[in-house]
């Protein structure tokens, strides 16, 4: 089952329940786990991975993997 089924399907039933409990834990569990994706995506990153981050940033650069700034802003300008 793909994500778009599966969350459709939670969804549905999720409407279907009359227990108010059931409905405050989901509510506390999807602020928990949304607050800890949040956290995760900004947590720094080590000094190993930003310098392996450099080192790839550099050979893209070396092997003219670039994407001038005025493309991408022109691109950025479709997605809306």
């Amino acid at each position: 089952m793909d994500l778009q089924t599966r969350k459709i399907s939670f969804v549905q039933e999720f409407l279907n329940l009359q227990n108010e409990e059931i409905i405050s834990l989901f509510e506390k569990l999807l602020r928990k786990e949304t607050k800890k994706i949040s956290t995760k995506r900004l947590e720094p990153m080590t000094l190993e991975e930003f310098n392996k981050r450099i080192d790839l940033s550099i050979e893209d650069s070396e092997k003219d993997r670039l994407t001038e700034s005025n493309k991408l802003l022109s691109e950025i300008e479709k997605w809306s």
